[in-house]
């Protein structure tokens, strides 16, 4: 979607490939946007607009989110980017979708009013650390899937202590071993922020169908056992210094998902639009034709 546009906007993910096609898409550009509260209508019809041009005229491709437990008004875009040099791929992609459609003079007054419609917004781009992800899909079928049949999101940004960076991956590595082994547990998702971070920053993600779907999963204790998970206790303080969680719901309207996505869940992701039927209203008096018969 928009990058540093406009002075800071970008396309985003907080979403993992399957692991054959690692070598094809290893970052997350993502572009997490704080919209003014009074500003959500105007925002919301901006992004549905730039979605549709971009869908009709095969621009770049993202997933929409909107926060249901964390910050308030926040929406994050989602992308997936096979390099540094496919980032400027999707920005050119993006913008030549909505000069088609709206004209060039029309795309940048759109951008200046998105801007406005915000009180701030951050970009990050995350590598993917698939050897510390688990259950992941294998193949890019199962992989659009399971995203196109995905609707909820919860993401936890865990900040490292500086000088533990290999403790924590050592601990995701015993982590994704015994979670490999349990057949209850679902796939779990690992990004590391390369660019726009401080510090250390990794990104545990893991999609359901709905909320429901975080009901009765394994905890960490039932995962590594008794005795790893106090040793993992003990240590965690010393290695991380902050966590935050965040759910996010996906928002069709204002995504424009890849056909492999949409594929999966065609009515969700594109829906057909409603057209609206009326019937005549009842008046009491006859139709003419009737009373001719009569």
């Amino acid at each position: 979607m928009l990058r540093k546009v406009f002075g800071a906007m970008v396309v985003a993910v907080c979403l993992v490939a399957p692991l054959v096609v690692q070598a094809q898409e290893d970052y997350l550009d993502v572009y997490i946007a704080q919209v003014k509260p009074e500003k959500a209508a105007d925002f919301d019809a901006l992004a549905k607009k730039m979605a549709a041009a971009n869908h009709k005229y095969n621009g770049d491709h993202w997933l929409a989110m909107e926060t249901v437990y964390g910050e308030n008004n926040m929406v994050a875009f989602v992308s997936t980017r096979a390099g540094y040099a496919d980032i400027d791929k999707g920005t050119d992609a993006f913008m030549g979708a909505l000069n088609k459609a709206y004209g060039k003079e029309t795309a940048e007054k759109m951008l200046h009013e998105w801007d406005n419609c915000l009180a701030g917004s951050r970009s990050e781009l995350r590598r993917r650390r698939w050897d510390l992800s688990r259950k992941a899909p294998g193949d890019a079928m199962s992989y659009a899937k399971f995203i196109g049949g995905s609707r909820v999101l919860r993401t936890t940004a865990v900040h490292v202590r500086p000088g533990h960076t290999d403790d924590f991956e050592a601990f995701l590595k015993e982590a994704k071993a015994a979670g490999e082994s349990n057949p209850n547990t679902q796939p779990l998702l690992v990004s590391q922020v390369v660019e726009g971070g401080k510090g250390a920053i990794f990104y545990i993600t893991t999609l359901r169908s709905s909320l429901g779907g975080f009901d009765k999963n394994p905890t960490l204790r039932d995962i590594l056992g008794e005795e790893a998970y106090k040793k993992w206790q003990q240590k965690a303080a010393e290695i991380i210094d902050s966590t935050e969680s965040t759910i996010f719901r996906f928002s069709p309207e204002l995504s424009n998902p890849s056909e492999e996505v949409m594929a999966a869940a065609p009515d969700y992701w594109h829906p057909k639009p409603v057209v609206a039927t009326t019937k005549p209203k009842a008046t009491g008096v006859e139709p003419a034709a009737q009373k001719q018969k009569q």
